[in-house]
């Protein structure tokens, strides 16, 4: 059994230099299974060699397909075809990833066999009613115990065309029903209540498939024949978000992420930062593939509190643990609503903000559906909990930028879930931070 591992942060940090983060997370894991589903070798450049992303792998690996890592951060994907995926023997591991999942039981519902599709058990307790009843409704059998995983899945081919309202803004639901769409007998359409990210629209057109639109309807085309691609995944917004948060509330802090994914429906956290008074700018953009790239500049100084309204809260979703990092040093009262969907991530990510928060001596007050933050300039030290999650760790070790007193995270080997190194990259950069294992009781 793995040692626990925490972070130790000393006062006296300061952000300065340039630096690169790993792989975007959701553009490995798609380019993973549409790789997977491709006629054809996918070469995956930039990889991301995450928990979450090696989930994803492995789990195709069961389903019969070669996936190899040829150099570091690299894979190859000899894909097999839509039709082309074997019976597992075992059930098939997703780890700690809703991600994996999810968009899994998308292929799964088009495929002629049974699988069943488990995780950790933070997983485990993360509602997938929402996947579940529009497959049931394309013609999968899903039995699952009220609505949370295990996922027994009876797939059927081809799967029944839908058009479907989707009640809920989730980029995973959706992509879960496009792959699933891919599968069915005619034309499958999708709304959304807000827009979601995009990246797996954007990576069907790169494999050869045609993306419908009409007005806020998204469609596609079933029965579609995916051609093998070479893809190169930029730096994760989600990673960089942190090092953007940290050097924006330090006065004099400067730093460049160099080749950051700024596709528009993932950048809204530069709008909120920069409505708070930060100094950022994009340098070098060009395209990479379907996606947009850029350098991130940052130059530190003095933050202000704002609004983050129900229409912000989806192109924030997992940068809010960080931004309530920066609402916690800005001056004045920073006010978060219709973030009721932070309750069902890897933790309960309003409570454990409220928590942490409280513990630095930050005055809160706690909604159902967000979280009312009054800045201050530092932070008393102490001790928090990750609550097993990693955005939760990251974000509390950024604000060991503000502490007067040193400042222990607790389980932090969470964080190799979307961002192994973080910790040595944030030292490289000027954050105090060393690492502590300790022997599990």
């Amino acid at each position: 059994m793995e040692a626990t591992q925490d972070f130790i942060i000393a006062p006296g940090g300061r952000l300065k230099g340039r630096i690169r983060v790993p792989g975007d997370k959701s553009i490995c894991h798609r380019a993973l299974l549409l790789g997977a589903l491709a006629k054809g070798v996918t070469h995956i450049a930039n990889f991301l060699e995450s928990t979450d992303c090696l989930a994803t792998l492995g789990c195709l690996q069961m389903l019969g397909v070669k996936i190899e890592r040829t150099r570091s951060n690299c894979v190859t994907v000899d894909g097999v075809g839509i039709h082309g995926l074997q019976v597992p023997k075992h059930k098939l591991d997703c780890s700690n990833s809703g991600t994996s999942l999810r968009l899994l039981a998308g292929v799964l519902a088009g495929q002629p066999f049974e699988s069943v599709l488990s995780g950790d058990a933070s997983l485990r307790s993360r509602p997938m009613q929402r996947i579940i009843e529009p497959l049931t409704r394309m013609g999968a059998v899903i039995h699952s115990p009220s609505g949370y995983a295990p996922l027994a899945i009876h797939g059927r081919r081809p799967l029944t065309r839908l058009r479907y309202e989707i009640p809920i803004a989730s980029a995973q639901v959706k992509s879960s029903l496009l792959l699933a769409g891919l599968q069915a007998d005619g034309e499958t359409w999708l709304m959304e209540p807000a827009e979601t990210r995009d990246h797996t629209e954007r990576m069907l057109q790169s494999f050869g498939c045609t993306v419908l639109r009409d007005g806020n309807w998204l469609g596609i085309c079933g029965d579609t024949t995916l051609r093998a691609t070479d893809i190169t995944a930029p730096g994760d917004f989600s990673s960089a978000a942190f090092f953007m948060v940290a050097a924006s509330g330090q006065p004099d802090a400067h730093i460049i992420i160099e080749g950051i994914g700024v596709n528009p429906s993932r950048k809204g956290m530069l709008n909120v930062l920069q409505a708070m008074g930060a100094d950022i700018r994009l340098l070098h953009e060009h395209m990479l593939g379907n996606e947009p790239v850029a350098d991130v500049e940052v130059r530190g100084g003095n933050l202000r509190g704002v609004d983050i309204g129900p229409e912000v809260v989806p192109f924030v979703i997992d940068e809010l643990p960080a931004l309530l990092i920066a609402a916690s040093s800005a001056h004045g009262v920073t006010t978060l609503r219709g973030a009721s969907e932070l309750r069902v991530k890897e933790s309960d990510r309003l409570q454990a903000m409220a928590t942490g928060l409280r513990t630095l001596g930050v005055e809160v007050d706690l909604w159902d559906d967000g979280i009312r933050v009054t800045g201050r300039e530092d932070f008393r030290g102490g001790v928090v909990d990750s609550f097993g999650d990693h955005r939760i760790a990251m974000a509390f070790a950024i604000a060991g930028l503000r502490i007067h007193s040193p400042l222990r995270i607790r389980d932090c080997r969470i964080v190799d879930t979307s961002f192994p190194g973080f910790a040595d990259l944030a030292r490289i950069v000027g954050l105090c931070i060393d690492v502590s294992e300790l022997p599990n009781a």
